[in-house]
């Protein structure tokens, strides 16, 4: 893939997108987070890429967003999806839906959607997904019981690459390689000529060791399953709970899983548990029982009768009193009783193997003596042994362990990352049954759109208590109606149910049919009267968006206030007349309909959300608008209410007159 023809990316962006393990899928997938995992790439950035791949394996021109308020509705719609999403992936990953004029896209995002409706979303498996996220990639691992060794400089180099959780040497000779074998538990030669040499140690001759890095570093796995234990075992609950069929035997995995703790060291085997507490406890068992043996020594001595009495015999022998030779023949025997007995507690203490014991039996060897020493160099001895026992056992399980994971390693991704593109279904799920919505119908041949039963989620009251709304325009149309009464909500639910049609999303409503509109133009209430130089460009603004205006939607809610009320009007009816030349569909929600379709050259409809009365003094509205009815206004509403209360009500009858 051509990184630097997707738009906005440049020569920078691309080469840190090549940095990435898949740069590819990640960009067909749309895989956020991967792709903010590229050096220099942040989360938006990342979705803005993202976006760039869909738009151009679409050959999507972009832009149909044309206005701040059409940018802002579609960041309103993304909110409201991006709320019903557990995951940061998913929350990420949905900002790549946008709406879009290009069928193949919209009918990808469907496709999606048609799965993402079929779930019912459970609250187990939302729980669940709270636990889920990305594979971690360790980092830091260092392995300094093992080394590569070669003697080619190249290999060299790669071995440094390939594998940084090893140390790698340079060797010259078969001496070379015995001295490292001093150093490391494991040495792993790459050089197939050094084949046949004799030394001591664990050295393996091993030329494709670099290909085997669950062979040569099973940590480098391990850490992987270890760090994101967690995350795997919440994917796993997901894939129960919700029915997924996971990619990979369950049981299996989590057997797996539950032979290594959190940092990669592995758990359940008796004999590497029995090692390691040996090994951790042998200088506290020795003290131990040196004091076993001197206790027993003691009252042995204690008990005796000698040629001088027992308390001054033990008090010479403290005071370093030669009497080797007394001890030899007054206490021969219980010297070697005390030493058997301290070696039987050291024994059994640390459970040690017959040949282990062995060792263990040096550590109290010797002429009688009192008080009775360890032998340091046998406790050395014993204690390297030990250690040695230790680090094969767990490398040898390590490494059984790591290559029944090596299988799993791609399923387990796959484990994941299905639990988390369902948490993007499930959000889509979940906007589609808070919302009541429904799959919009496209009918290009016609033009406009048609809004059954259509409830906006942004205003700022309960959705069940929202009135539903029905509207439909072809061509170029002014709205009118009363203050409050639902104009500016009513183009909102239009842009909004728009935008979600065409990113391929299901809609707020009973029904909706409409046109692919190639480019969505609202223009927001205007706060205040315009001065020259703004209004110059609002006018060059409406210049430019008549210019092949053909399949566009236009929204715009009360031009008039731009500029004074009888040159507004002019300027409307100049502009709707050149969207309807275009073949363009526009709403003007305007106060000055009647002046606007006088001064307009072309029929202009007039649609007008009605109001049926005042009540406590709040308006009574029917939300939805009549067509070619021009509304009366809030001013007349209220004249209206006057002269029905009056007493004398020739004022207001007059002032009727006039509306």
């Amino acid at each position: 893939m051509e990184f630097e023809a997707i738009p906005g990316v440049g020569q920078k962006t691309a080469a840190a997108l090549a940095e990435l393990d898949d740069p590819e899928t990640a960009l067909e997938t749309g895989d956020v987070l991967t792709i903010a995992a590229a050096p220099g790439v942040t989360d938006g950035r990342a979705a803005a890429i993202a976006r760039g791949a869909i738009q151009r394996r679409h050959d999507d021109p972009g832009g149909f967003l044309a206005t701040d308020r059409s940018k802002s509705l579609y960041d309103d719609a993304l909110s409201l999806l991006q709320e019903r999403a557990v995951t940061t992936y998913a929350t990420k990953r949905l900002e790549t839906l946008y709406p879009s004029p290009r069928q193949s896209r919209i009918n990808e995002v469907r496709e999606l959607v048609d799965r993402a409706l079929s779930h019912e979303p459970d609250t187990a498996v939302l729980d669940a997904l709270g636990g889920v996220e990305p594979l971690e990639s360790p980092s830091g691992l260092r392995v300094r019981d093992r080394c590569l060794a070669t003697a080619d400089a190249e290999q060299y180099a790669k071995a440094k690459s390939k594998m940084p959780e090893l140390s790698a040497e340079v060797v010259d000779d078969a001496r070379d390689i015995d001295e490292l074998a001093r150093s490391y538990a494991t040495v792993f030669v790459l050089d197939e000529s050094f084949a046949g040499i004799d030394i001591d140690g664990d050295v393996r001759i091993l030329p494709d060791a670099l290909d085997k890095p669950e062979t040569v570093v099973p940590e480098r796995l391990l850490s992987v399953f270890a760090t994101n234990r967690d995350r795997i075992m919440a994917a796993a609950e997901v894939h129960r709970l919700a029915g997924l069929e996971p990619p990979c035997d369950l049981d299996a995995l989590e057997d797996g899983l539950s032979r290594v703790d959190d940092d990669g060291t592995i758990v359940g085997d008796d004999e590497l548990r029995r090692l390691e507490v040996a090994v951790d406890d042998l200088d506290a068992a020795v003290g131990t029982a040196e004091s076993v043996a001197n206790d027993y020594l003691r009252d042995a001595i204690k008990e005796r009768n000698v040629t001088i009495e027992g308390q001054d015999f033990l008090s010479l022998v403290e005071q370093g009193a030669r009497v080797d030779s007394l001890l030899a023949r007054e206490l021969d025997e219980d010297f070697e009783t005390a030493v058997k007995k301290s070696r039987t507690h050291l024994t059994e203490s640390l459970s040690l193997a017959p040949e282990e014991a062995e060792l263990a039996d040096r550590i109290f060897d010797g002429d009688p003596t009192f008080p009775i020493n360890r032998r340091e160099d046998a406790v050395g001895r014993l204690k390297n042994e030990l250690t040695a026992a230790r680090d094969r056992r767990a490398t040898s399980l390590k490494t059984e362990l790591a290559a029944d994971l090596a299988d799993l390693r791609g399923p387990v991704d796959q484990l994941v990352r299905n639990a988390l593109e369902l948490d993007v279904e499930l959000a889509i799920a979940r906007f589609g049954r808070d919302f009541d919505c429904v799959m919009p119908a496209f009918d290009d041949p016609e033009t406009g759109f048609e809004i059954r039963a259509g409830r906006s989620p942004l205003l700022d009251v309960e959705f069940e208590d929202v009135d539903p709304v029905d509207y439909g325009v072809e061509g170029v149309t002014l709205l009118s109606g009363v203050n409050s009464g639902g104009k500016t909500s009513l183009l909102d639910l239009v842009g909004l149910i728009v935008i979600l049609a065409h990113m391929g999303l299901p809609v707020p409503a009973e029904s909706v049919r409409l046109q692919r509109f190639t480019e969505l133009h609202y223009y927001a209430k205007s706060q205040g009267t315009l001065d020259a130089g703004a209004f110059e460009s609002t006018l060059k603004e409406f210049g430019d968006l008549i210019s092949g205006a053909d399949g566009r939607l236009v929204l715009v809610d009360e031009l008039e206030s731009i500029t004074e009320p009888g040159a507004s009007a002019k300027i409307i009816a100049g502009i709707l007349e050149a969207l309807d030349t275009q073949g363009a569909t526009a709403v003007f929600v305007s106060h000055l309909a009647d002046e606007i379709r006088e001064a307009s050259a072309v029929d202009v409809a007039v649609d007008g959300i009605q109001a049926t009365g005042l009540v406590d003094g709040k308006l009574q509205v029917n939300r939805s608008p009549v067509k070619n009815h021009l509304a009366r206004s809030t001013p007349e509403l209220i004249v209206e209410k006057l002269a029905g209360e009056a007493t004398d009500a020739t004022f207001y009858e007059s002032l009727l007159e006039k509306f």
